[in-house]
């Protein structure tokens, strides 16, 4: 995949997580940074099962996108989930997780993008 492309499925996951009310949504470009990875995804949810829901959403768009999951974790606890797709990796959190581990902070080099649902208007 193009750059561009990985930047595209990153705005779709971040699309997913609004579908189903997440809050704060970010893109992190980490490309300059590190080759772990492309980009971060990272939403907040208000409850267990809104961060289960969020991730369902997203990994069963993103499967009917062709795109499956390479590596979940999290779902047993449902205060962080993380979806690996290798250049994008997604972090769903509670948002007194986020406040903790507050990736936005550890990453702050990071060009962070914003997104909204009204990134998806037409």
């Amino acid at each position: 995949m193009e750059d561009v492309d990985i930047f595209e499925m990153a705005k779709l996951i971040a699309k997913f997580s609004l579908d189903k009310k997440a809050e704060e949504v970010k893109i992190l470009d980490l490309r300059p940074l590190t080759t772990v990875t492309d980009f971060f995804v990272i939403c907040s949810a208000d409850s267990e099962p809104q961060v289960k829901a969020i991730a369902d959403n997203i990994e069963r768009k993103m499967l009917e996108e062709g795109f499956k999951v390479y590596h979940t974790e999290g779902y047993s606890n449902l205060n962080w989930v993380l979806l690996d797709y290798f250049d994008v990796v997604v972090h769903i959190f509670l948002k007194p997780k986020r406040e903790f581990f507050s990736l936005e902070r550890l990453w702050h080099d990071a060009k962070i993008i914003e997104i909204t649902d009204k990134d998806f208007e037409n």
